[in-house]
């Protein structure tokens, strides 16, 4: 795909890193972009020397993602309707792993990879979708984040009114959904939305550092398996995740990895993980 709205690269240690690049519009959520972050998402998923992906936004844009591009907005306003900018042919990562993940979105609870969002400035509306959907989220301090559809008489976007309340408890996601308020990261952090907060100068390196970590220390089905129950496990009572957790650990604890895991542990040396 000829990428005009994001950047893609992988770094050492078995990290990829998907960059939304429209710096001149504070990084701006479009069709083209969506359509950009699906495929290369689906790539980063395929890829067996891929083990973490990072989502973050282009720095000279000083923003993660502003929301909705002003552009597409308008657009709205002019149909009369909601129109995604996306054709049918999207590429569709995470689909077909459980029902519940078939989504907009949603879609990053079924990519077998961790996904961490490194938010480097302002995580607006969609912006802010992106890093709720995201496993783990590392941001700057002082970063502005909101929901923003309130200004724009739309509903909560995209799941918020479902994954918020997961993460940050009933009482801080009333008060950022209901209100459409402008808040910090370091209010984020307090309310536990986030994993870390540093720096600026700080943030990419302790993503990677985190991220390497991960891939290093982690087998590539674990992490796989792992992230998936966590997921599916918000739609199921005890008994069954703990039946699925037993029936996981039957069919894990004959992968080659297993093995390699216990003698890389005996013999005090990095793990050779083949996936």
């Amino acid at each position: 795909m000829d990428l005009k709205t994001t950047r893609y690269e992988i770094v050492e240690g078995g990290v990829a890193v998907i960059t939304l690049s429209r710096p001149k519009r504070r990084n701006a959520w479009t069709g083209r972009m969506h359509t950009e972050y699906r495929w290369l998402l689906s790539e980063a998923d395929a890829d067996k020397a891929v083990r973490v992906v990072v989502v973050t936004g282009d720095p000279e844009g000083r923003a993660f993602c502003a929301g909705a591009d002003l552009g597409a907005l308008e657009g709205h306003s002019e149909k009369g309707r909601y129109d995604p900018g996306t054709s049918d042919d999207i590429a569709r990562p995470g689909f077909g792993v459980d029902p519940n993940f078939d989504a907009a979105f949603a879609y990053h609870f079924g990519v077998g990879k961790p996904i961490i969002a490194a938010i480097n400035g302002a995580a607006a509306g969609v912006g802010l979708v992106l890093a709720a959907f995201a496993d783990l989220r590392f941001a700057v301090k002082g970063a502005k984040f909101t929901a923003a559809h309130g200004r724009f008489n739309f509903p909560a976007e995209f799941g918020l009114s479902w994954v918020l309340p997961r993460i940050v408890g009933l009482t801080h996601a009333n008060d950022i959904l209901l209100s459409s308020r402008t808040f910090t990261s370091d209010e984020a952090s307090a309310m536990g939305f986030l994993n870390r907060l540093t720096e600026a100068e700080v943030l990419m390196p302790a993503v990677f550092d985190y991220a390497r970590a991960m891939a290093a220390n982690v087998a590539p089905g674990s992490a796989r398996e792992t992230k998936r129950q966590i997921y599916r496990d918000l739609h199921r009572d005890a008994a069954a995740a703990v039946g699925e957790a037993e029936r996981l650990l039957e069919t894990m604890i004959k992968a080659p990895d297993y093995k390699e895991g216990v003698r890389a542990w005996m013999e005090k040396r990095p793990a050779q993980w083949t996936g």
